[in-house]
């Protein structure tokens, strides 16, 4: 504990009443008198840190300092407790004190009586000075604290006077600024080599502590939550943040087992997990998502809140703004590698053993899994799974989330281990991209009987299962797949915001009351809230924009629009359950869907199906209701939001940014230009508002915006790890036209798009990486 006093010098010479005394490089007050003396607690043996902002490693440096400072105020900063109290007679004063072993001239408090002179010194403090003497051992400490009727006492932590804690000494570490520290849509994302250099992630690190704890968040008392997707470098980036977080004070550490978390896992473990004083602060989460990782691929970090959602923007530019101006960092070097390999605590403490910081490997899966549980009925999902007519498999594409898969379908739903895909994570995904998409999972697209543009293929005497999924490598993301049928992100958040009823969360609450969509995403949930009655929002991408929504009463006592469901077009699905998007939420409800339209019901009134323009007549009341079956049956009482977006990757930055400048300073021209069929209404650059907090984020994608409803937007990327992806989204909304192929539909759109774009002209190429 320090504390800086303010002493007025009056004239140059003007003495301040504090005289001083050196021990070995380390300063103390040695008398007290004059104006200082009416300071309370100024007193002889407090250990002098600093004055008016120098260090002092000596009376006469300290004395120098106060002499050649101008007039005005002085400024001493100390350390240490003072305590006082008067003998009676031959009173013991109370304490039981040892030499301390790993500074033989310090006397270490071991033991206060309660009903002693001094009850509310505490234990594991040195015994500093005695009516302003330094005390040096214990025959002098004793003989002193015989002798003196009026007893004055300094304490002071061994940390506070800068003594070796053994592994948990901090050293600081001189650093310098590193260009391009500035954290994306989700974090900060840089090749794996990039991060891998001297103090790269150090520096983003250290500048994350400085920010939290500038903004209030007690470190010192909570816990710190680590974990990533597994991705190279994960388990060595692990133990750098447990070494720096225990230097700048935090002293309860949870890890993922073996590093592995997932996002949406270490979201529900803020949330769910300990006891209200253990509770997470935060967390620091590894992962660059849907990149690819490897040695010379992509690495990725980001904090999360104690709400478990994304850092929102006005921590993420403290944080960015920090990179800039850091010049040192603090680690603690002899801090023990840890053991992610079993659960279980580990304690780690001082030389003196008088702190201690505890690093627990925690079950990557129990709180996820438990929360989900708790979520959807198992039961009704376990009896759709073992229908004999239904068959199911799920893609973990060697990510994260593979331990959840067979956790939950395996251990919880009873399905064999065939149901789980690449369910073994590796560090380079298997050398594949962990990104679920028709493109990049391929193995389970073709296995579902379609191609990489969701046309169907003849897969010959393979059976084709009835339910495909696929997870991206940190877990948050979700495909959909039918029998040879693909569900676009869009269309599925609206089809489960349609049949939130069937989810017992959203049931027993009431049933949902606000949903939420980035901007690209299609507009087809909409739809389904103007006719079911909840708000909608629209928000920019980065799902850090839906976490003010659903904390809106419970932070901001704003509105409540909780029980709330939210999702992004790109593979991004999502409740307040937690505050990330969830892959295996996404799966769950969608089987949660499958299980309640294939239940026996006692009404064919209480299916939509049974509602529906799309003749179902052909179905047997055994035979299996399937994905494309729920799909058509939402196209066919919505109308259908004919969607897709086009990926650009790896481009050169310089000519992507022109291209979006351009098409940024043409807004008001294009306004009311006619293209081909269509008649540009509006074109703009979104921008949003908060509806919560009022903050606003602007330049979030160029939008064309058609007379008849349909849209083009452009955006360029936040998440790639290097170069730049440009994504272009086309929607067409069609209310009877439900059965044409989605790339027929929309190949006018896609030419108007290119047109406007002169995407060719500025990235060299109009071909796409990507189409979903």
């Amino acid at each position: 504990m320090t504390i800086t006093w303010v002493v007025k010098k009056k004239s140059p010479t003007t003495k301040v009443g504090v005289t001083f005394i050196s021990i070995n490089k380390l300063v103390a007050i040695k008398s007290v008198s004059g104006r200082a003396a009416k300071l309370t607690d100024l007193v002889p043996g407090l250990r002098v840190f600093e004055i008016n902002g120098k260090t002092v490693q000596s009376a006469k440096q300290a004395c120098d300092i106060i002499r050649k400072a101008p007039i005005g105020d002085i400024r001493i900063t100390t350390g240490g407790q003072h305590h006082s109290a008067v003998k009676i007679s031959e009173e013991r004063t109370g304490f039981t004190i040892r030499q301390y072993e790993n500074k033989q001239d310090c006397v270490l408090i071991t033991h206060v009586d309660p009903f002693g002179l001094f009850p509310d010194v505490p234990t594991g403090y040195f015994l500093w000075s005695i009516n302003g003497k330094r005390m040096k051992s214990v025959n002098q400490t004793i003989t002193s604290l015989k002798r003196e009727k009026s007893v004055a006492i300094v304490i002071a932590r061994p940390q506070d006077l800068g003594y070796d804690l053994g592994p948990l000494k901090p050293t600081t570490v001189k650093t310098r600024p590193i260009e391009g520290q500035k954290p994306g849509t989700s974090g900060l994302r840089k090749k794996t080599k990039r991060f891998m250099e001297s103090n790269y992630l150090e520096n983003f690190v250290q500048s994350t502590f400085n920010a939290i704890k500038a903004r209030g968040t007690n470190i010192v008392e909570g816990t710190l939550l680590i974990g990533g997707d597994g991705r190279y470098f994960n388990k060595e980036a692990i133990q750098t943040i447990i070494k720096m977080a225990v230097a700048n004070g935090v002293k309860r550490i949870w890890v993922g087992q073996d590093g592995l978390m997932s996002t949406p896992a270490i979201s529900a473990t803020i949330r769910e997990r300990g006891p209200i004083w253990q509770q997470a602060f935060g967390a620091f989460i590894l992962t660059a998502s849907h990149n690819p990782g490897g040695p010379d691929e992509d690495f990725g970090i980001k904090y999360n809140c104690e709400n478990g959602g994304p850092a929102p923007d006005i921590l993420t530019n403290t944080i960015y703004e920090n990179t800039t101006k850091i010049y040192k960092y603090f680690i603690c070097p002899e801090f023990p590698s840890i053991d992610l390999s079993e659960c279980g605590p580990t304690n780690v403490k001082s030389t003196d053993g008088m702190k201690q910081v505890c690093v627990e490997v925690i079950s990557s899966t129990e709180n996820h899994v438990t929360l989900l549980k708790s979520i959807f009925d198992f039961d009704a999902i376990r009896g759709l799974l073992d229908r004999n007519d239904f068959s199911m498999v799920y893609d973990a594409m060697h990510g994260v989330n593979g331990p959840y898969a067979k956790k939950v379908f395996v251990d919880e739903l009873g399905q064999p281990e065939s149901v789980c895909m690449n369910c073994v994570p590796k560090d380079d995904f298997n050398g594949a991209h962990a990104d679920p998409n028709l493109t990049y999972a391929k193995e389970l697209v073709e296995l579902m009987g379609l191609d990489r543009k969701g046309a169907k293929i003849d897969t010959g005497a393979k059976v084709v299962q009835s339910f495909g999924a696929a997870a991206d490598g940190d877990g948050d993301r979700n495909m959909i797949l039918g029998t040879r049928f693909f569900v676009s992100p869009s269309d599925s958040l609206a089809v489960i915001a349609s049949y939130a009823h069937v989810i017992p969360f959203f049931r027993s609450q009431g049933g949902l009351k606000g949903v939420a969509r980035s901007m690209p995403t299609s507009g087809a949930v909409d739809l389904v809230a103007k006719d079911l009655g909840f708000d909608v929002f629209e928000t920019p991408t980065g799902w850090k924009y839906f976490g003010n929504l659903m904390d809106s009463k419970a932070i901001f006592q704003g509105k409540d629009y909780t029980p709330f469901i939210c999702g992004e077009e790109s593979f991004g699905t999502g409740s307040d359950h937690v505050r990330e998007k969830d892959g295996l939420w996404a799966v769950l409800a969608w089987l949660s869907i499958l299980a309640y339209e294939n239940s026996k019901v006692e009404s064919s009134s209480k299916s939509l199906l049974s509602i529906l323009a799309f003749d179902s007549s052909n179905k047997s009341s055994n035979s299996l209701v399937t994905v494309e079956d729920i799909v058509k049956g939402h196209w066919a009482k919505y109308g259908r939001n004919y969607y897709c977006r086009w990926d650009f990757e790896g481009v050169e930055k310089a000519g992507a940014e022109k291209m979006m400048d351009k098409m940024r300073e043409s807004a008001t021209a294009n306004t009311g230009k006619e293209i081909g069929q269509y008649r540009i209404a509006k074109a703009d650059d979104f921008s949003y508002k908060d509806p919560v907090d009022g903050t606003v984020a602007k330049k979030q994608g160029i939008r064309f915006l058609m007379e008849d409803g349909s849209r083009i937007i452009f955006r360029l990327s936040g998440t790639a790890g290097s170069g730049a992806t440009v994504r272009m989204y086309i929607e067409q909304y069609e209310k009877e036209k439900i059965d044409m192929i989605a790339s027929e539909a929309l190949d006018g759109l896609v030419k108007v798009a290119l047109e406007l774009s002169a995407i060719k002209t500025y990235i060299g190429t109009d071909e796409p990486t990507v189409i979903t």
